[in-house]
């Protein structure tokens, strides 16, 4: 159940931003091995006087920031930051456009389900891949 935050310069399409969702929650599923509906992304978009970047990042940068349960192996890490980087590739995002975050919370950090530990519950996918 991760949760992704994609955060853009403003300018996109809608169209365009849901291809952006859909390309990393594809890399997800294949490199985590989530569920296919275990989606949670947000957009967020900024004005280009309010994202500053280096000269060499253009306006089509992603900063994704991926909040996890902690347990994936540095394989299945590697796994994903190619197929993002390939999946976004297909967009038209160059590879030096985009950067990515994993952080990893542990189970017992995570109230889900009406507030229960994720720890406690059957998630009903495996977390260590």
């Amino acid at each position: 159940m991760p949760l992704v935050k994609l955060s853009m310069i403003e300018g996109r399409t809608v169209e365009e931003k849901h291809a952006v969702a859909d390309a990393v929650h594809k890399s997800l599923v294949e490199s985590f091995r989530i569920p296919e509906y275990d989606r949670n992304i947000r957009i967020e978009e900024y004005k280009r006087e309010n994202y500053l970047l280096p000269p060499e990042k253009s306006e089509k940068y992603i900063l994704v920031e991926i909040t996890a349960f902690a347990g994936r192996t540095l394989d299945a890490k590697r796994l994903l930051y190619k197929n993002i980087t390939e999946n976004l590739k297909k967009l038209g995002i160059d590879s030096t456009d985009i950067s990515i975050i994993i952080c990893e919370e542990p189970m017992e950090n995570w109230g889900i389900r009406g507030g229960i530990p994720a720890c406690d519950l059957d998630l009903g996918f495996k977390v260590n891949v």
